[in-house]
Formats: C-alpha cells, structure tokens, sequence
C-alpha cells in the first residue's frame, strides 16, 4: 500500500475527529460549549494530516493489512497536533492558521466585539491556552479507543508520553535558541531541536504508534524510529528552508522564519560562514516584523551567497540518504513495506510548501 492507498482512510479519520466532539459537547457545561465548538472547528479545518498517514501507515508495516483498526489512533494524533498548534500560535504571536484565525486571536475579537483592550487579549490567551490543554484529553480516549490488546495499547501510550516530553524538550530549547545571539547557536542546537520537537511527533512517533498497536516487533520498531528521526530533521530543514522564502516555484514566497527570529541552520551557518556584510543583512531583519521587502531580499541574498544555503541542502541530501540506506539494510523492514518509507521520505524532504 502507497500513500494514495492510505490517504483512502482519511475520511474515516475525519469522521472519527468530528465524532469525538459531538460525543463530548453534552458533558461540557453549557457556557463552555462554545468555546470547546472552536476547538472542533479548528481541528477539522484540515491540514495535510500526514501523521494521521504515519499511524496507519506504521500498522500496515508491521502487518501487511488494511489499517482499519487504528484509525482512533490516526485521530489522536491530530488532536495532539492541534494542542500543539494552538500553544506555538500562542508562543508566536501568530494571527492566522490553516486558512483561519488562531484560535486565541479568534477568541480576543469575539469577546473585544470590534473594541480590543489589551485585557480582551489577555482573555483570548488564557482560553487559547486551556483550549490546547483540553485536546490532550481528546488525544488519549482516541488512544484508547482502538480495538488491540492491552499490552499494544500500553506500549502505544508510552510512546505517546515520550512524544509528549521530548516535544516539549524541543520547544524548551527552541525558545532558549531564541534568546541567544545567532552566534552563540551551534548547528547541533539546531538539530537537537529538530529532532525532539520535529522529527519525534511529525514521523517517528506516529509511525511507532501504529507498529505498537500492530505488535510490531521491536527490531521492526527501533528501525522505525532511525530512519523516521532522520527523514524528520531533513523535513524540518526543508521547512526552514521554505520558511525563509527559498522556492524557486513560488513567486512572492514569505520569509516569516527570518523576521519572526528563528535561528534556523540558514541563520546560523550565515554567522559561521558570512563576511561581517552577509551576518549584518541577515541581522536587520532577524526578529523584526516590520522589515520592508527589500531588506528581507537582502537577507535572502545574503544567507545564499554565504553557502548557508547550499550547506541545509546538503545537510538536507546527507539526511536522507542515510535513511535510504538504514531502510535498504533493515531486515526487520518487510520488503513490501519498504518501498511506501521510500515515498514518505520523498514527500516530506522534496516539498515546496
């Protein structure tokens, strides 16, 4: 089965999220209904619902047959997903998401009707937060919801609690990267966040969650988990590389990486490998929203001509051969299943949005 085959199972899964809302609003008192109606309508406007694939593609792996009994879990994951969504948005300052507002900005304004105070703010900050902590409930009864033996859907929720940690690892040291001058950020910190807060939750945990509730074996799941890590670090730089308005298919593409101050491997190998003129067009415009055009093109040309650019290329190359390698050895990887692993490294590496 190929992505196509399993993206078949999609509707299933949107069924499933749209179902956990309906069966949980009568529980909810009558005043907080509305606000728990935003949390349904933000995750069920959509997204590309990759890791909900992962999940089922992670069962058929491990057995070779249709991922019917794992859509709950296919579910949980984006709930997980959307309680994700909802704190970064928090975290940065963030106004629009999936088409629509954020949910804390979505808030303000209903409570501000056309008058926003700093305190009607504060208001659509504090519910956006407990807004995203009530998707983890939403997360584990969609867990343990699928139909596997106790031992599976134990060892599916320690998986969960380690997404859930080292996640919150990443964010941690993503935010700590914030704070340091670009200098002080070593291609390594930028990895270390890659991998914990990207690669874990985008690839390797969805994909161990439906191996574990199959009763993958843990060969089958440890190979998993290296070859996902790496496709996920090479997803995350291409998304950095994308985020700093690097496509040559799209015209016009944003830079919000840049002016939002992330100290993406392009940010940080511009200060290792740059003149002082290349860091100095890079730093007007890092962590400054109100950045003109110009400036911003400027940075852009700059991040290039230092090699930063072609050095994430490469990273992002070296990353996924190695995964390509690590599949084409792995014994425990049935060779039917090898090939879709294959194509989810092609898809999250070779993207251009």
């Amino acid at each position: 089965m190929d992505l196509a085959g399993l993206s078949g199972y999609l509707p299933a899964v949107e069924r499933r999220l749209a179902r956990s809302y309906a069966e949980a609003a009568p529980s909810a008192p009558a005043p907080v209904r509305p606000y728990v109606a935003r949390n349904r309508e933000f995750t069920l406007r959509g997204g590309k619902r990759f890791r909900a694939l992962l999940v089922l593609g992670g069962y058929h792996i491990a057995t070779g047959r249709r991922p019917d009994p794992v859509v709950p879990a296919a579910a949980a994951v984006e709930h997980f997903q959307s309680w994700m969504l909802i704190h970064d948005d928090i975290i940065d300052h963030a106004e629009t998401r999936r088409g629509g507002p954020t949910i804390h900005r979505a808030v303000a304004r209903a409570e501000a009707r056309g008058r926003p105070t700093p305190a009607t703010d504060e208001f659509g900050v504090g519910v956006g937060i407990t807004l995203g902590d009530l998707e983890e409930p939403f997360t584990l009864a969609a867990l343990l919801a699928v139909r596997a033996p106790p031992a599976a859907r134990l060892a599916a929720l320690a998986e969960l609690v380690r997404m859930c940690r080292l996640t919150a690892y990443g964010q941690l040291l993503d935010l700590r990267n914030g704070r340091l001058d670009p200098a002080r950020v070593t291609e390594q910190d930028v990895l270390d966040v890659h991998r914990l807060k990207s690669a874990i939750y985008t690839v390797a945990a969805p994909l161990r969650i439906g191996a574990l509730l199959a009763e993958g074996s843990a060969p089958l799941v440890r190979d998993l988990e290296e070859i996902a890590t790496d496709i996920g670090i090479a997803f995350q730089l291409r998304d950095d590389v994308l985020g700093a308005g690097f496509d040559a298919n799209a015209i016009g593409k944003s830079a919000n990486d840049l002016v939002e101050g992330k100290r993406t491997l392009l940010v940080v190998d511009t200060w290792r490998r740059g003149s002082p003129g290349e860091r100095a067009a890079v730093a007007r415009v890092l962590g400054r929203p109100s950045s003109s055009e110009a400036a911003v093109d400027r940075a852009r040309e700059a991040i290039r001509s230092s090699g930063a650019l072609a050095a994430s290329e490469r990273k992002i190359a070296e990353l996924t051969r190695r995964a390509r390698r690590r599949l084409a050895r792995s014994r425990a990887i049935p060779g039917r299943a090898k090939p879709l692993l294959d194509e989810v490294a092609d898809r999250l590496t070779r993207r251009s949005k």
